[in-house]
């Protein structure tokens, strides 16, 4: 696989985890693209884990009115 193909498969992997690279400026991309596999790896386990925070967090703001975050 060419390092170009590289760079598509990275950018699809953070694509399909939810990062919304469409608002990305096309420098933004571009660091994404060059990633390290071991980057990329830290990266998609930081968005699950504040994923998985997220209903909680939402939750408090429809509780509190959004007054506490």
């Amino acid at each position: 696989m060419t390092d170009h193909a590289h760079d598509r498969d990275r950018l699809r992997t953070l694509e399909d985890a939810g990062f919304p690279l469409h608002s990305l400026s096309p420098e933004q991309r571009e660091v994404l693209q060059d990633l390290t596999a071991e980057e990329l790896t830290l990266l998609l386990g930081l968005k699950e884990r504040l994923d998985a925070a997220e209903p909680e967090v939402q939750a408090h703001s429809e509780i509190a009115g959004g007054a506490l975050f």
